[in-house]
């Protein structure tokens, strides 16, 4: 691994099917608390995919985690098939 670099587990999900590319795409981060949103952005972007959803530490004990969702390297406070993916995965 490159010095400084940092892998984070990574995964494409179809949300809406159980059929391969028959889906609407997520892409899906585990564990990206250590990303600023400079670099989830960046992280977007590379991925190509309509959505990405970044998982990440809860703030409050009733959550089981955080997600913040990117379109093409920008934050959308909300986008629903990629809130529903990543409550699946």
């Amino acid at each position: 691994m490159e010095p400084g670099r940092v892998d984070f587990p990574f995964e494409p999900i179809d949300v809406f099917t159980t059929e391969l590319t028959l889906g609407n795409p997520t892409g899906l981060v585990h564990g990206a608390d250590s990303l600023n949103e400079d670099r989830m952005a960046a992280f977007a972007r590379w991925t190509s995919l309509s959505k990405t959803t970044l998982l990440l530490e809860p703030t409050t004990t009733t959550a089981n985690y955080r997600v913040r969702i990117f379109i093409a390297g920008n934050a959308l406070s909300f986008a629903g098939h990629p809130m529903l993916g990543s409550a699946c995965a």
